[in-house]
């Protein structure tokens, strides 16, 4: 079968062939349809983040996928039923451990899970992938060309739910919210903000000139988009409105610390991006009294479980098929697997090793690979 590989550090992906695999008792064998790229694929790719399986040399990536049961291998699946995989799995060697055993991988520490396409372990972005199958989870035929955003929303699922929790001792009631970041995952989260969720007040912030196809999009979703070349962060409270709940998706690490200031009394900020090292200075006895004198939060989310898988795919029903189909910019066979890894390609380009033809212009804002048509 074919595969599309990274030698993490390498700079691009790569075609390979692979054995078909075969399932275990308690898994199901997965024909992938299709496969969305995004950050996390980036910082794999230039050796940033993640790595390959013990004995391995690459790392088969992607980790947002949607296939169909080809072999359901005696499980309570059935053969030819869409399904979208969760990511997290025990580590190699490993049946099982408390955090999978209370449904709560998404909680689990370092070193008690291994991350399909990410660190330790094969990912999706192969014709057949194997699965236990209650890592597995049932999507509907019609909801099926879009289940590969079930992952990203999935991971908003459980940053909100999060946010939320930390506010649950007092009745909350928030009216405005924020992201930060409008990749993909921020438009997601924007169009969530303004139709399943429906907070009176949304906005988004990035770093786009106009005309731009993200900032076209988090409009007609009737939000607001704030360019932080011209507002910061911790500017927004007094130019715009104090948030009530402020989501980070951009790996930036003085927002976390800005977002203190731009939080409303009682409000939270869920910070997912995941930032290198830096120092920088900040006032920290102001923030902390900020913290504390009203009643604001900071919570970080990563991963997601069944749970939040479940309820991404109600949510993605929900959401408007002509704002998928404006962030989703490109499907792509394995014919042009370049154009699908656009900034991979045009680093490489950069570099000398390829050429700058191959490379997609800045309209690109969310991409797939695809196996097999649904």
């Amino acid at each position: 079968m074919k595969a599309i590989a990274v030698e993490p550090g390498a700079g691009i992906p790569e075609i390979i062939d692979r054995p078909v695999p075969e399932p275990a008792p308690g898994e199901a064998l997965v024909r992938i349809c299709r496969v969305g790229v995004d950050g996390t694929d980036y910082e794999v790719i230039e050796g940033s983040h993640g790595g390959v399986p013990a004995g391995d040399d690459r790392l088969i990536l992607g980790h947002e996928a949607v296939g169909i049961v080809d072999d359901a291998n005696g499980t309570a699946l059935e053969k030819g039923q869409y399904v979208v995989p969760t990511v997290r799995r025990p580590p190699a060697g490993v049946e099982t451990n408390e955090y999978f055993e209370r449904g709560e991988p998404d909680m689990a520490p370092e070193g008690k899970y291994v991350e399909r396409g990410i660190v330790g372990a094969h990912g999706f972005m192969a014709e057949y992938v194997t699965s236990p199958a209650d890592a597995l989870v049932p999507i509907a035929d019609e909801l099926a060309p879009w289940g590969f955003l079930v992952e990203p929303i999935s991971i908003s699922e459980k940053a909100i739910e999060h946010a939320r929790a930390t506010r649950s001792a007092f009745d909350w009631q928030p009216e405005s919210a924020l992201v930060l970041g409008n990749g993909s995952l921020g438009l997601l989260t924007v169009a969530m903000f303004t139709t399943t969720l429906e907070f009176d007040r949304v906005y988004c912030l990035g770093r786009r000139d106009r005309p731009d196809p993200s900032i076209e999009i988090i409009e007609q979703l009737g939000a607001t988009y704030i360019d932080s070349r011209e507002t910061p962060v911790s500017d927004i409270a007094e130019v715009y409105e104090p948030m009530d709940l402020i989501y980070e998706a951009t790996g930036y690490a003085k927002h976390a610390f800005e977002s203190i200031d731009a939080l409303a009394p009682n409000g939270v900020a869920a910070l997912l991006g995941v930032p290198g090292d830096w120092s920088f200075e900040v006032d920290g006895g102001r923030l902390h009294r900020e913290l504390v004198l009203h009643n604001k939060a900071l919570v970080g989310s990563v991963n997601s479980n069944r749970t939040h898988f479940e309820r991404s795919i109600e949510t993605l029903a929900a959401l408007p098929d002509g704002v998928l189909e404006s962030i989703v910019t490109g499907i792509h066979g394995l014919d042009a697997v370049d154009r699908a890894f656009p900034e991979a390609t045009a680093n490489v380009a950069a570099a000398g090793h390829g050429t700058a033809a191959t490379v997609e212009d800045d309209t690109t804002i969310k991409t797939a690979v695809e196996f097999e048509a649904i």
